[in-house]
């Protein structure tokens, strides 16, 4: 299992194909709104990809039908784009990749489509907050166990469960590969398995589920669902390790 070590350059190559995924999604969250059908949102999505120069990485990936993952509500992930319509209160996951000159980004958002409740706007916060809490914690020298672990952690201690099963991962010229990194932790010793090492880069993507951490996919074979039935929130960005630290690939310069 050999986590790739990338060149300068090469993290400038993902950075610009996570940028366009950066893009695209302050470009969706601007302009979704009530009335549109998901697959009206995954239109407007590849429309905006394709305006970028980027493909959408998602499109035919394992069989994936669409350039954007759009999990409505209680769907946490993988929601295949279908003709639902959105309604005010209703919360949207928007997971989007790209490719651009063979290399690839990834990055995803949960949004709140008009006026939300206290309680999914606590449910989206946690995991945007946990994603921004193991940003923050990650270093040269960790375990990536004990990365998982930490987020672990962080979303229990807010009252929720992470989704297992489900994992971040590595990417550069594939759009996944090593290392997978749960939420949780799996098994083991957090002070074993491999170690986050500078030129690594990875996607993080905290997903949260309400009170039961077991999934279950729909008929589609697509859309991830908890036990608990209640609604789930998913945040991720794409990341490099640089003196020592993370540096966030999928974001917009302000």
């Amino acid at each position: 299992m050999a986590i790739p070590l990338r060149k300068p350059n090469e993290i400038e190559k993902l950075r610009t194909a996570s940028v366009a995924v950066a893009k695209t999604l302050k470009y969706l969250e601007k302009n979704v709104k009530a009335g549109m059908t998901l697959l009206e949102v995954n239109q407007m999505g590849e429309d905006f990809i394709a305006s970028l120069g980027a493909r959408p990485a998602f499109k035919g990936l394992y069989g994936f039908p669409a350039g954007v993952c759009t999990s409505l509500n209680e769907v946490i992930i993988h929601g295949i784009p279908d003709e639902k319509v959105l309604k005010e209160g209703d919360i949207l996951g928007l997971d989007i990749g790209t490719e651009i000159d063979g290399w690839y980004g990834d990055a995803a958002i949960t949004m709140p489509i008009g006026k939300i409740s206290k309680e999914d706007e606590d449910l989206i916060a946690c995991s945007k907050d946990a994603l921004y809490y193991a940003i923050d914690i990650i270093e040269e020298g960790m375990r990536f166990k004990e990365l998982s672990s930490m987020i672990e952690k962080f979303i229990v201690d807010r009252g929720y469960q992470p989704l297992v099963r489900f994992c971040g991962h590595g990417i550069g010229k594939k759009p996944h590969g090593e290392p997978e990194i749960p939420n949780y932790l799996e098994s083991g010793n957090a002070k074993s398995g491999p170690k986050i090492k500078n030129g690594m880069v990875f996607c993080i993507e905290p997903m949260i589920c309400q009170k039961k951490r077991e999934p279950i996919i729909l008929e589609n074979d697509w859309d991830v669902v908890s036990e608990d039935g209640l609604r789930g929130s998913h945040y991720e960005h794409t990341v490099a390790v640089v003196n020592g630290k993370a540096v966030i690939l999928s974001q917009v310069e302000e």
